[in-house]
């Protein structure tokens, strides 16, 4: 059996994890873990906090304290969270550890010695004052673009414009305040062009099975082609480069690892802490550099290309026979209320505030079932606290609780508290299930499983236990395939519809009326309902854990959830054999508790407040303009008659536009939306006296108008009909 290695984003440890990272890359490799652990697959479920970096000391700059005081807060509370939210990590570590650097250093050794890192001497800017080069969010100015004068060192938040941090005018130091100098300083470039071949033919040997969103960007960048990208930067916080063989120490002093480098290779170090944990030092190599390995990723659509592009490449330069990603399922984001998710504009829920209001572990479930049931699998999808109260109220409540519940209190109503005694007539319905699940499985695809049944079965069971009994099957089944592709939401829906069928069943075979009337139909009845109890606390494990672990409670069983070292052998998937009665006759049975509470209006209505006025942007003060001053801006149809990618920019696509009066080179940070191909021809509003800027080595002429969305989606602005030619006034 292959072994399965399963990762999360190493989350940043500059802040508290948000519902936002938990639908992004946790939740869903949780959901997966605990699935496949209950399957029978032997699994390894690697994270930890990323620490290195520089959001990590201007973190510590707000906050008045060192780097190591901040990772350590957010460590901590961010682990504590995650426990609390029901993560079933193997071994959740940090990147500030010995081991890692040890791992990460080895990685760039490895990489010089074999000639793929390039040194580059290079001018950046220096503070005199603070003795240090300025990394470019330690860099603001005004941007060469547009003229915003709180631009930061690399991209302008006003226009979007990407441009080299030596372009800033009026540049300033955040750190001291002072104007930087321009001093010489070395970097090591990893050679990603060189490995650009073996890339393109990884990607397309998965391009079939993988998601669309994750091909179409990994392609997007592949067709851009891939250039050498620096992994060091002037830092006193990270992995350090001294004591590197073939690097002089001169060379190496000041120096640190880019986080982008290191973070990914915590996946490996943090593997290594856990088999030493183990006493196992070496069998880290049978989860990395095994074919016996499978290994899947599990990301934020932001960090795609980290883990299909570099990462793979980092692992295939190194050889020694490491394994690359089998798939890397990223979704997409989740909003909050129709709006992204912002911690300036406190528009955010911070999972460890959501564990302090709502502490008791149903609610967790809830908060589980209600961002599973909203993954942005394929596109941008919303959390509203609305939907988290009706998830609850009237499904985990409703429907599968209210089942537990019902079946539970009848059972020690008219049973003494124990599984039913089946009656003579059904003395071998054990059996009878097992060969009715048999025959299902034996049936070929297209076959009308019910009007085929043989005669022995179809007299044995009515009409309501074959089909309680089938959808328990087939629900299984279908439910087991979409986990495996990863379609969290529909294996998902299709286990409540189990529960759906087994209310069903209850209200159907009406067992308030057969306790009196046929007291054996009714004990056949309740065996099949507890049996269905026993068989969702295995089937809800992934999702809801700890409601399982309740009624694993309620049956006087160990609760097996596929949490890392539950008794469950491995090769036995429990979760196949949750079709077949497990539970024995007369088992007693706990008088149970309502498994999920309804949530008022009035505790929804508090969270609302928090957030704000009912999801509305905050207003911002408008600073109106004279008509003369808009005047001043001179707006023309421009048509585009050449366009191609800028060479070492992802963002910027250079134009040549005809405005009418002239031809004009314009760049635009418009890569990720427009191939070049689709713009050539193309009408569009271009601002036509905006004073020229150098953006990336090259001139740019103008500056087009250009719409985005709270989800980042950008379009450019144009006339409604192509009827207005080049150099046409807008006004």
């Amino acid at each position: 059996m292959k072994r399965l290695l399963l990762t999360s984003a190493l989350p940043y440890a500059n802040g508290y994890i948000h519902l936002g990272h938990c639908a992004g890359a946790y939740l869903p490799a949780d959901i997966y873990a605990r699935y496949s652990r209950l399957a029978g697959k032997n699994v390894l479920y690697v994270c930890g906090s990323d620490e290195h970096g520089v959001a990590i000391t201007i973190a510590a700059d707000k906050e008045k304290v060192t780097p190591g005081q901040i990772i350590d807060k957010y460590h901590a509370a961010n682990k504590e969270a995650f426990e609390k939210f029901g993560m079933s990590f193997d071994i959740y570590s940090r990147t500030s550890t010995a081991q890692h650097h040890r791992t990460a250093k080895e990685f760039f050794a490895d990489f010089l010695a074999k000639g793929l890192l390039a040194e580059k001497e290079e001018d950046q800017f220096y503070d005199s004052r603070a003795n240090m080069f300025l990394p470019d969010r330690y860099v603001e100015g005004t941007c060469p673009n547009c003229g915003y004068d709180h631009a930061r060192g690399d991209q302008c938040d006003s226009c979007g414009a990407y441009y080299d941090q030596l372009d800033l005018k009026n540049p300033r130091s955040l750190v001291s305040g002072e104007k930087p100098e321009v001093r010489k300083t070395t970097h090591w470039y990893m050679k990603f062009n060189e490995l650009q071949p073996f890339l393109e033919s990884y990607i397309e040997s998965h391009a079939k099975e993988w998601k669309d969103n994750v091909i179409q960007q990994t392609r997007s960048w592949l067709k851009q082609g891939l250039a050498p990208r620096a992994i060091t930067r002037d830092l006193d916080w990270g992995v350090k480069l001294d004591g590197i063989e073939g690097l002089p120490a001169d060379k190496a002093r000041g120096k640190a690892l880019y986080v982008w480098f290191d973070a990914v290779l915590g996946y490996i170090s943090i593997t290594k802490e856990y088999t030493e944990n183990t006493g196992l030092p070496d069998s880290w190599k049978e989860w990395w550099q095994s074919a016996g390995t499978e290994y899947i990723a599990f990301i934020g659509k932001d960090n795609i290309v980290f883990h299909t592009l570099i990462f793979p490449a980092m692992l295939h330069a190194r050889g020694n026979g490491y394994i690359l990603p089998e798939n890397v399922p990223a979704n997409e984001f989740l909003n909050l209320e129709g709006q992204k998710f912002s911690k300036s504009r406190n528009w955010s829920i911070d999972l460890r505030d959501f564990c302090t209001d709502f502490p008791q572990p149903q609610y967790t479930d809830a908060l589980r079932y209600t961002l599973a049931m909203n993954f942005p699998e394929s596109k941008d999808s919303d959390f509203t606290w609305k939907d988290f109260q009706a998830r609850n109220n009237n499904e985990l409540s409703a429907i599968y609780g209210n089942f537990v519940n019902r079946t539970l209190q009848f059972i020690n109503k008219n049973f003494g508290g124990s599984v039913p005694s089946l009656p003579e007539k059904y003395s071998d319905l054990n059996e009878k299930w097992k060969e009715l699940v048999l025959y299902f499985e034996s049936c070929p695809a297209g076959t009308d499983i019910m009007g085929s049944l043989p005669n022995d079965l179809a007299e044995y069971f009515n009409v309501n236990d074959l089909t309680v009994i089938f959808s328990l099957w087939a629900g299984n089944k279908i439910a087991s395939g979409l986990y495996s592709k990863f379609r969290f939401r529909d294996a998902i829906t299709e286990t409540m519809n189990i529960a759906r069928a087994a209310n069903k069943y209850f209200n159907d075979e009406e067992p308030w009326k057969t306790a009196k009337a046929n007291p054996g139909e009714c004990a056949k009845t309740l065996y099949i309902c507890s049996q269905l109890v026993n068989s969702f606390s295995i089937l809800f494990a992934p999702i809801v854990p700890n409601s399982s672990k309740t009624i694993a409670k309620f049956l006087y069983l160990t609760p097996v959830t596929g949490e890392p070292g539950e008794s469950a052998p491995q090769d036995f998937s429990l979760w196949e054999s949750s079709v077949f009665p497990l539970l024995r006759e007369n088992s007693p049975i706990l008088s149970p508790e309502l498994l999920f509470l309804k949530i008022e209006d009035d505790v929804i209505a508090r969270q609302v407040e928090k957030l704000g006025s009912m999801g509305a942007e905050p207003k911002e003060e408008t600073d109106f303009i004279e008509i003369d001053d808009f005047k001043k801006v001179k707006l023309r149809i421009g048509k585009v008659l050449e366009a191609a990618n800028l060479p070492k920019s992802k963002k910027l696509i250079k134009m040549i536009v005809d405005i009418g009066t002239e031809k004009r080179q314009v760049l635009a940070g418009v890569a990720e939306y427009y191939k070049p191909e689709e713009l050539i021809g193309r009408s569009i509003v271009v601002v036509a006296n905006l004073k020229p800027a150098k953006l990336m080595g090259a001139e740019s002429q103008g500056m087009m108008l250009a719409a985005s969305d709270d989800s980042g989606n950008l379009c450019f602005v144009a006339p409604e009909r192509d009827i207005i030619k080049a150099g046409g006034e807008v006004r």
